[in-house]
């Protein structure tokens, strides 16, 4: 059973993630463009472009500086499925964006391939027509909605709108502006402007500070006020760092906090190392401070990279009678039971990936095996520890195999440096 345990809300900085919505003309392309410079401080801006080439209108023109535009790179797409627009966003995080502009967001939902037309392929394929078919395509959205505010950077999105009317007693009655997309969608976002001719107004904001404000043709000044209210907080890579420097770290809160990291989109994070100042990643450092207190247990074990002579995978020697009587229990048959259990929550259970189990299982205990009945008792716990709480994760195959990963590339680069060092010694 979960244990869930109540801890002291914390306000973080976060990044923006904006919704301009207005009808055609409106200028929620150019404010986007204008807002976008203010919050990437320098940094890249992108823009995937479902209309037609529109944003195109603000790019520079060669050999015309005087003519007012903005830098961005441009991608352009006209089959806008939820698949598209999670491939663009994985292009955008590999680009290093500072903010990604999807303009517009309405096409995900009634362009071509959008969610709208999805729903009428599945009900052709499916028993129960459109009614069934909504089931798969909310999960397309899901997808796509947790890879579009996952994004690491500032996200905009802009919205068409139109008028909303009512027919009652053979009149017709405007009822004001509806969004082209799903109903609800401006409550993914923590700021929605609605653009009239160039001028905008913030009709839901999650910032007090920002409740009906009116700017005519919002720009960087506005993308500041935005980025003041984001900042009211605590850095949450730096928060990560303080705990990772921070004396009595154990192994198993360095797993915790990679697993958290990792559901956050937080591994690819910048920063500098805090004690030699290089540039580097969060998910590297959170392994290397894991490593660093890594429990030894009782049996000997392997060092990081074999010793000369030896393959790495090839089976540490057996702890001796001498060293048994030092306090070595070997892995205990419930233990054994246990593992095949935790094993099939990760996705391992099967007979035929004994290879995968004996991979991940070395590379978690620190030492290679050529079986589960070589380890002890303490690594079998270790095991089982790191088991239950993978198993538990929303989609634990997935996020245990990144980990596992995770552990064999970082054993790669330690091999390395210790045959480097050990050349370097010879020679």
């Amino acid at each position: 059973m979960t244990t869930f345990t109540f801890a002291p809300a914390t306000r973080e900085t976060a990044k923006a993630r904006i919704a301009l919505q207005g009808p055609g003309g409106s200028g929620k392309t150019k404010t986007a463009l204008r807002m976008a410079e203010g919050l990437a401080a320098g940094g890249a801006i992108g823009v995937v472009d479902t209309e037609r080439g529109s944003a195109l209108k603000y790019a520079p023109v060669p050999g015309r500086p005087d003519i007012e535009a903005h830098e961005f790179a441009h991608l352009p797409m006209a089959f806008c499925s939820p698949e598209n627009l999670i491939a663009a966003v994985k292009a955008a995080e590999q680009a290093r964006l500072a903010v990604l502009i999807v303009d517009s967001w309405s096409h995900f939902w009634a362009g071509k391939g959008g969610l709208l037309a999805r729903v009428e392929e599945e009900g052709r394929k499916i028993s129960g027509g459109k009614f069934s078919a909504w089931d798969p395509v909310n999960k397309l959205e899901q997808d796509m909605l947790d890879a579009l505010l996952g994004f690491p950077g500032h996200v905009i999105v802009t919205m068409r709108t139109k008028n909303d009317y009512e027919l009652t007693g053979g009149k017709v009655k405007k009822l004001g502006v509806k969004t082209v997309q799903r109903e609800g969608a401006e409550y993914e976002v923590d700021v929605v402007i609605d653009m009239v001719a160039g001028t905008g107004t913030v009709t839901k904001t999650r910032y007090t500070a920002l409740e009906d404000a009116c700017v005519h043709h919002p720009g960087p000044d506005f993308a500041e006020a935005i980025l003041e209210q984001l900042g009211q907080g605590v850095d949450p890579v730096q928060a990560i760092v303080d705990e990772l420097v921070r004396e009595g770290l154990t192994y198993d809160r360095a797993l915790e906090i990679h697993g958290q990291a990792q559901s956050r989109n937080l591994l690819g994070a910048d920063l500098l190392h805090p004690k030699t100042g290089e540039p580097g990643k969060l998910g590297d450092l959170i392994r290397e401070y894991g490593q660093a207190v890594k429990p030894v247990t009782n049996a000997p074990s392997a060092p990081s990279a074999p010793p000369a002579g030896q393959s790495a995978g090839t089976p540490a020697a057996a702890p001796s009678d001498a060293e048994q009587g030092q306090g070595y229990e070997p892995v205990t048959a419930p233990q054994m039971r246990m593992m095949h259990a935790c094993f099939t929550k990760v996705g391992l259970g099967h007979k035929d990936l004994r290879e995968q189990r004996l991979r991940s299982t070395s590379l978690i205990v620190g030492r290679p095996l050529s079986s589960a009945n070589e380890l002890t008792k303490g690594e079998a716990q270790t095991l089982l520890d790191t088991l239950t709480q993978w198993g538990d994760r929303e989609n634990p195959a997935d996020e245990f195999a990144a980990m596992v990963q995770g552990l064999e590339d970082h054993a790669i680069r330690e091999a390395g440096d210790a045959l480097y060092v050990g050349a370097a010694q010879s020679a």
